[in-house]
């Protein structure tokens, strides 16, 4: 049987998107909140993945990364939709099984990639 764990992060970061219309033209700044969940059986401790090994994982990989940065210097088109397919993939090549990401750019907008 396999069961999915999920931990909640956040990190500030600037982007601006030079093709958008309005104000995300311009250079601005989110404090964006990323879900990861991962999957996988129960292990002999009765756990999927230890939630510190998770979020170990997610500050090594994305967040130290990321935090405080300008995501342009990342990504060429960093909208909240490509980051999310950006962090699920660099995740799993961490070695994450990675069954859902979401990514809040503010606290009513989000991008959600599932496996």
């Amino acid at each position: 049987m396999n069961v999915q764990v999920t931990k909640a992060f956040s990190f500030d970061a600037a982007h601006q998107l030079p093709w958008h219309q309005g104000k995300c033209r311009h250079l601005h700044g989110h404090t964006y909140r990323l879900e990861v969940t991962v999957a996988g059986p129960i292990n002999e401790n009765g756990i999927v993945l230890d939630f510190d090994d998770l979020s170990a994982a997610v500050k090594r990989t994305v967040i130290e990364r990321f935090d405080h940065g300008f995501l342009n210097d990342h990504f060429p088109n960093p909208t909240a939709e490509l980051l999310a397919i950006e962090f699920a993939k660099l995740l799993e090549a961490d070695g994450l099984n990675v069954r859902k990401l979401r990514l809040w750019e503010t606290p009513t907008s989000s991008a959600t990639v599932e496996a």
